[in-house]
């Protein structure tokens, strides 16, 4: 068993971001300004907003975080993502999902403008995504694509199955693996909560992605021997011996798992430290892309 360790993996995406945001500063050029909108105190929210600023440090970009009650109005919402679009100093910028239920996320989403819409998550980003055009990529799959490929994962020919398909990991990842690209080239099935015979599908998997956000879901038993997989879950469950009082579980039960596969990603340390870099990525693209 190998370990698809996103941390070191992202570490060396940073640094390579770092050393081209450098080289701009050098030539007095712009560098790179992410801005995150989080409304609420969700804890997760918090945790995850809170690293991709973090992020924003260690890549040389500035950062800007603004922070919204949970009663914040829609039409608030919505007056300052304007004011985002307009903002020439802000190259891109997210609006940490989920929202309040009184806030509807599509209609947020598509009043950002799609050249800041790092997160990748526009109609017009996702139409492109399709099409194969110019565009941001949205940010989990297009770091489960960069973890493979920095760890020489071969996919051309291989059967991929995808557990869940959520229009921000699991069917856009379908898309992009199936691409004559590298990564890519797959045969893909991609599973939900009416496919038949899960089991029995998992177990035809090269690769075996999970992303459906209930903990330890995938079995040995569900797992093709050598087979690599991708865990997506994140699940904070409750646990008295660590200092918050809880750990997070990925989709798939990683001890058992782990013995059977070729290469495990592990929650946490595996896909979410690439989504962040996949962001950072995302972002750099936009600051070239509106600063030509």
């Amino acid at each position: 068993m190998n370990l698809l360790d996103g941390k070191a993996t992202s570490l060396q995406i940073k640094k390579e971001l770092a050393l081209a945001v450098k080289q701009r500063k050098m030539e007095g050029k712009k560098i790179p300004h992410l801005a995150a909108v989080l409304v609420g105190n969700d804890g997760g929210s918090l945790t995850y907003v809170n690293a991709k600023v973090k992020a924003c440090e260690e890549c040389g970009f500035e950062s800007t975080l603004i922070r919204y009650d949970e009663s914040v109005s829609e039409d608030l919402l919505l007056k300052k993502v304007e004011a985002l679009n307009n903002d020439p100093s802000i190259d891109g910028f997210i609006v940490q999902l989920p929202l309040p239920s009184h806030i509807d996320e599509m209609k947020v989403t598509q009043a950002i403008d799609p050249n800041k819409d790092v997160d990748g998550f526009h109609p017009e980003n996702i139409g492109k995504m399709v099409l194969n055009l110019p565009g941001f990529l949205s940010a989990t799959p297009a770091g489960i694509l960069e973890l493979l490929k920095r760890n020489k994962i071969q996919t051309a020919g291989k059967n991929c199955v995808i557990i869940g398909r959520s229009n921000i990991v699991g069917t856009p990842l379908s898309i992009m693996l199936t691409r004559n690209t590298d990564p890519g080239n797959c045969t893909v099935t991609l599973t939900h909560s009416m496919t038949q015979n899960l089991k029995e599908v998992c177990l035809t998997a090269d690769i075996l992605v999970a992303a459906i956000g209930q903990p330890n879901f995938v079995t040995k038993d569900m797992v093709k021997p050598g087979a690599v997989v991708i865990d997506v879950g994140t699940t904070r469950v409750e646990d008295d011996t660590k200092k918050a009082g809880w750990r997070l579980v990925g989709d798939v039960k990683f001890d058992e798992v782990a013995e059977v596969t070729s290469y495990i990603s592990p929650v946490p340390g595996g896909v979410g430290p690439m989504t962040i870099a996949s962001l950072m990525i995302n972002t750099l693209k936009a600051m070239e892309l509106n600063n030509k």
